[in-house]
């Protein structure tokens, strides 16, 4: 029921700030042949941002506790060892970069070339798009979801719904979700934050697949050639 409550806001949220891209468009002033952004506008996409961020890694702690729920113990949340500790240190950067970066952020920081209402637009797609997406993926993992790699593992592999063409999607739909968040506020800072989640997801991934290849022999390498890692294989 929580996680119902969650997807009603995000709904609620992103079409009242999608019904006001027309008004922030209307305080743009255009200035020097370029795109500039008006104080309604700028005002818009730091919310947009730190907002879709607050709602992601709240519905994280939500999916915890009702798989804690479901299984007895918690889902993995504390990191293990020196390796698992540097990428939780990366995710956090992640993280404080997401949801802090709109409150210090300015216009001038914007790379120009991505200053444009199709931006805008586009931006609040991915972002929503992706969360949903992410939403899928809780539904189709059930019990079976965890934060870090499980020595004690499941009995089934799961190849249900968003897994059954990519095998980390709620990575692939991360790096949607930041990549709408980069389109909001184009600055190198969102850029960067891009990369460095790409960088903790593909060793995250990697770790993972080596865990389960482990698990799941055979069952889990043939997996591995009919999907992609973050990319569904056609």
């Amino acid at each position: 029921m929580t996680g119902r409550y969650f997807l009603l806001a995000l709904v609620v949220f992103f079409c009242s700030a999608a019904g006001s891209v027309h008004a922030a468009g209307s305080a743009v002033a255009p200035s020097a042949g370029s795109e500039s952004i008006g104080s309604t506008e700028m005002m818009l996409r730091r919310i947009l941002v730190s907002a879709s961020g607050l709602i992601y890694w709240g519905g994280v702690i939500v999916q915890a506790r009702r798989v804690r729920k479901k299984i007895g113990r918690t889902p993995n949340l504390k990191p293990k060892g020196t390796k698992e500790r540097a990428l939780w240190l990366g995710w956090m950067i992640v993280i404080f970069g997401w949801i802090a970066q709109p409150f210090f952020v300015t216009g001038e920081a914007f790379v120009p070339a991505l200053v444009h209402p199709a931006a805008l637009i586009a931006g609040i797609a991915l972002v929503v798009l992706g969360y949903l997406a992410t939403l899928w993926c809780y539904a189709a993992m059930g019990a079976a979801w965890r934060i870090g790699i499980d020595t004690g593992g499941t009995s089934s592999l799961v190849q249900a719904g968003p897994y059954r063409r990519m095998r980390h999607p709620i990575y692939s739909f991360q790096m949607v979700m930041l990549a709408g968040a980069a389109l909001l506020l184009p600055t190198p800072v969102s850029l960067l934050i891009l990369v460095l989640h790409f960088i903790c997801a593909s060793i995250k991934a990697s770790d993972e697949e080596i865990h389960l290849t482990a698990v799941f022999g055979g069952e889990y390498r043939e997996y591995m050639t009919r999907s992609g890692r973050f990319f569904p294989r056609l």
